[in-house]
């Protein structure tokens, strides 16, 4: 007989607006206290103390427009987040402060978060939608130099990116951009050539979410519909449907693997946030405390994996902090 569901561990309160983003900052030599990032919808960022559940700073920078995407870059200090201000802002949080260091105007208009790649000591690529609807543009941080821009071939109506995963097989390896479209494709890109290797139609509807393990060569995407879409990479960079998933309710905000590979977590519209192994998508559990729709989902990156934990904020302006599957 399966278990029932847990209960959260505990639940953050205080946002005073719907949350849309979470990031973990965990992993640091003790006694660093572990840190929660949540963005919301009046523009505020939240840092959470997780010791005392409660917040440590608020941070505004986006002129009371949503924040739907927080970043580290490096650990706790630096910070990157993104708003519908259509600007992305780099943070420096030591020593106190709450100041905004540089920013990147990206004339974008949708909700598609920018993604981040560490290529080296102090340096990052940073991928996000472009002022041109169907565009990708790729940045060198914190230099802000231009390193391509990702356009569809005429004709592929691709429509807009609608999320991005940068990511390499290997540090020094050539990163590649998987992202999805308006039209329910996924594409993959080779960023140093600025060109697609590889398109895959994997949905009916925009793609809401995906995430990607390079070790497995194995991606995953949710859309609107009731149906998660596992995908691979063969070694001739040929995108390939490996299996689907029946959901029970239409909707998928985000998906997030865990750091480990072991299980995912899926944000729904209906409220519940969904567990299921990797290995073979099989479903582990249905997480049930939100009244309004899960907008993210976000794993800890602890580094004991006993204190791992996962974090989901919603619509109803609360984020639930769970311990589950902590000790496999």
């Amino acid at each position: 007989m399966a278990l029932p569901p847990p209960d959260p561990q505990f639940v953050l309160r205080g946002t005073s607006a719907p949350v849309h983003t979470l990031h973990f900052s965990c992993g640091g030599p003790e006694p660093d206290i572990p840190l929660l990032f949540s963005g919301s919808e009046n523009g505020f960022i939240h840092v959470w103390n997780l010791k005392t559940h409660r917040v440590d700073t608020a941070l505004d920078g986006h002129g009371k427009k949503s924040v739907y995407c927080v970043e580290t870059m490096g650990g706790k200090d630096r910070l990157l987040s993104q708003g519908r201000d259509q600007r992305i802002c780099l943070w420096d949080l030591a020593e106190g402060r709450t100041s905004v260091t540089d920013s990147v105007f990206t004339e974008h208009v949708g909700f598609c978060r920018c993604s981040l790649l560490k290529v080296a000591q102090g340096r990052w690529l940073m991928a996000m939608a472009a002022r041109s609807l169907e565009e990708v543009q790729i940045l060198e941080l914190p230099s802000k130099t231009s390193v391509c821009t990702l356009k569809p071939e005429v004709g592929a109506k691709l429509g807009m990116p609608m999320c991005l995963k940068l990511w390499q097989l290997s540090c020094g390896s050539q990163p590649v951009l998987l992202a999805g479209y308006e039209d329910g494709s996924v594409v993959l890109w080779n960023v140093s050539m600025g060109k697609a290797l590889s398109q895959l139609i994997c949905h009916q509807e925009p793609v809401m979410s995906l995430d990607f393990d390079s070790e497995k060569a194995k991606g995953i995407s949710g859309s609107s519909e009731k149906v998660l879409s596992i995908w691979s990479l063969n070694e001739q960079q040929n995108l390939q449907v490996y299996k689907t998933h029946e959901l029970v309710n239409a909707g998928i905000s985000d998906i997030t693997i865990r750091p480990d590979k072991k299980i995912l977590a899926t944000a729904g519209w209906d409220h519940r946030i969904r567990i299921f192994g990797w290995k073979k998508l099989k479903p582990l559990a249905v997480l049930d405390y939100h009244t309004a729709t899960v907008h993210c989902v976000s794993f800890s990156d602890h580094s004991n994996p006993r204190q791992r934990l996962l974090a989901a904020g919603s619509k109803d302006q609360r984020i639930s902090v769970w311990s589950i599957y902590a000790q496999t």
